[in-house]
């Protein structure tokens, strides 16, 4: 194989680099004549960065009749050799393949932080065979119900329950933790998370394009900045800049009989930087907001984003944790709060209800040790559960519960009771020796930064907006504690639906956020829907513009500020690339530019667009300054 033959073998972004190197050298000897060649050094730099553009053009207009910058480029390049221009059509080939390498690196850059996530898939599963006997096979012929071990430093080929076994998983890159997560049987464990000590058995329950990984990596895949209809703008104006571009060379020609200010002409007006303007602001920013833990399936959604002037939450899982936490405990006997919440949690030890779990794990938060296990258990289904506990019988449940051991509600228990039921929390009773002791509160846990998320909200102009199936005086106690202003309570999915629609006929487009099946609707009518992507169903998911890996609320103002600073960014670029052309072609028209120097100015614009896209990259919002991915927090 010869030299040549393997130079083009090479990956693209290589080979352009090469190319460039050895056309920028060419260009070198030729201005400055250092030696002796038998013909014009420029020519290299026209047949190795000029001959690509004058392919795609020729293709271009064969295949789909599309006049577009390659066009015109190609006609400045023939007309330069013809005139004898020749290190100006060299330099016109190497400043424009230069700029598209620039465009190419920038989106390789923006998208580099979600497409590690591609290179996450597990490759192999260890199954468990019936037998005890292990058998590695690839990751994807794993199935549900299939029990898999997973060894330390292994990555977790699908998503599962841990079923025995007891260890830490690295889930950064699912949920933006730093630390590791204790796992231990009963809990979920997500497919491309990394297994860090000890070894374990898993259920496998979503298995191949199932998978959480998958899943995201689905969603990366559709993150396609062409989509966003401000690039077909862009792209109807370049065509429309080939046609006037062609018919001032021609008049330039007739009137001036000089057909180097035509082909001056032909060379400032190729429309590079209006064409760059918006696909290198947009993946910049769909690069800048996957930094931030957000999904962006197409570029289309922060132009919308930025229109928004309502965001609308759902209340559980989104301004909420989805999980419930023990907020009061009110005692109605002799026994200390403390020692109510105890025997409560002592009773509930082996309940699977998730207030019961609750109950337990409020206690553990503030006692180290293991608790009593309780003797003679009992569940009534729909009521509660009862046990003996150091000697006293405790009951915990609800007010059948209560009435089906034949006790009396005094009226203070039943005023403590409505009190936080009205508050949109729910009520366990204890019975401790046949006597109603007290009550425990439980609410889903409020998100720490609510109330600061939403005053950010405020100060990027959008209005948040509560949209809940909660009771009414719940839902204005939630609105309350956050700082929400509005409140629409017992809503079903069509009246989130018709709050939208309205909305929009108005004037006021809405974002909705949201993590259920329920808000699917309201996340696909929606101006821009964003779904919660570690506990959101999959239907969410899929009806979302944008997703939000670890759930972390914390960076909405952010991606608000970011959508704004993106189409500033883009019209910036958009005005200054029409602008830099009428200049340039007025310019060559009075002989001021000629080629070389046209070439110049013009590949000048594209090299500027390109600069002030990269910017969008690492930008930062007075949002994001202070927020650091950290473990969800949370205060009740």
């Amino acid at each position: 194989m010869n030299p040549l033959e393997k130079l083009l073998e090479l990956g693209g972004t290589r080979r352009d680099i090469i190319f460039l190197v050895i056309s920028g050298l060419a260009l070198i000897v030729s201005g400055f004549d250092l030696f002796s060649l038998p013909f014009d050094a420029a020519w290299i730099a026209i047949i190795l960065c000029g001959v690509p553009i004058i392919l795609e053009a020729i293709n271009g207009l064969v295949t789909a009749f599309d006049i577009k910058a390659d066009v015109l480029v190609s006609l400045a390049l023939i007309a330069s050799v013809i005139v004898g221009e020749d290190f100006a059509a060299g330099e016109v080939a190497f400043i424009m393949q230069l700029g598209g390498l620039l465009e190419e690196l920038t989106v390789a850059k923006a998208r580099a932080g979600i497409e590690r996530l591609v290179h996450l898939t597990p490759r192999t599963a260890r199954i468990v065979q019936e037998d005890g006997t292990e058998r590695i096979v690839a990751a994807e012929e794993a199935r549900v119900n299939d029990l898999l071990r997973v060894l330390p430093g292994e990555t977790i080929p699908v998503d599962g329950v841990v079923v025995s076994g007891s260890t830490s998983i690295n889930q950064a890159v699912m949920t933006g933790e730093s630390l590791p997560v204790d796992k231990h049987p009963g809990d979920s464990v997500y497919s491309g998370t990394v297994n860090q000590f000890g070894a374990f058995d898993m259920r496998a329950l979503k298995v191949g394009e199932d998978s959480s990984l998958q899943r995201m990596i689905r969603l990366v895949q559709s993150a396609d900045a062409s989509k966003a209809k401000i690039v077909g703008l862009a792209d109807r104006w370049a065509t429309w800049v080939v046609v006037v571009a062609l018919v001032s060379a021609i008049v330039c020609w007739l009137v001036t009989g000089e057909i180097l200010r035509s082909v001056t002409i032909l060379v400032v007006f190729c429309p590079c930087a209006l064409v760059l303007a918006t696909p290198t602001a947009i993946m910049a920013a769909i690069g800048n907001a996957t930094r931030h833990r957000f999904l962006v399936r197409e570029g289309d959604a922060l132009e919308r984003l930025a229109t928004v002037k309502h965001v609308a939450f759902d209340k559980t899982g989104t301004l909420t944790l989805g999980t419930p936490s023990v907020t009061d405990v009110e005692s109605l006997s002799d026994l200390s709060r403390d020692d109510l919440l105890s025997l409560a949690a002592a009773v509930e030890l082996r309940s699977e209800h998730p207030l019961g779990k609750a109950v337990v794990a409020s206690w553990r938060k503030k006692n180290k040790g293991s608790k009593q296990t309780p003797e003679d258990f009992v569940m009534t289904p729909g009521k509660g559960v009862s046990a003996t506990v150091d000697g006293h019988r405790v009951s915990a449940g609800n007010r059948e519960l209560v009435e089906s051991l034949g006790l009396a509600i005094s009226p203070e228990a039943a005023r403590l009771a409505a009190q936080r039921t009205d508050e949109g929390k729910s009520v366990i009773y204890v019975c401790v020796d046949n006597k109603l002791a007290g009550l425990i509160a439980l609410a889903d846990t409020m998100r720490k930064d609510a109330p600061a998320i939403m005053r950010s909200l405020k100060a990027e102009g959008v209005t948040p907006v509560l949209l809940t199936g909660d009771h009414a005086s719940a839902a204005r106690t939630v609105a309350a504690r956050a700082g929400m202003d509005e409140v629409h309570p017992d809503c079903l999915p069509e009246d989130k639906l018709d709050f939208i629609a309205s909305h929009e006929k108005q004037g006021q487009p809405v974002c909705m956020i949201g993590d259920g099946i329920n808000d699917a609707p309201a996340l696909k009518r929606a101006r821009v829907g964003i779904a919660m992507g570690g506990i959101g169903s999959d239907i969410a998911i899929d009806a979302a513009d944008i997703v939000l890996v670890n759930d972390d609320i914390r960076m909405l103002p952010h991606l608000f500020a970011l959508s704004r600073r993106t189409m500033r960014t883009i019209k910036a670029n958009l005005t200054f690339s029409m602008a830099l052309n009428f200049v340039a072609i007025i310019l060559a028209m009075t002989a001021v530019l000629n080629p070389v120097t046209g070439a110049l100015v013009h590949n000048a614009g594209s090299v500027f667009v390109i600069v002030n896209s990269i910017f969008l990259l690492n930008w930062k919002s007075a949002h994001s300054a202070h927020v650091q991915t950290t473990p969800k927090e949370a205060c009740a």
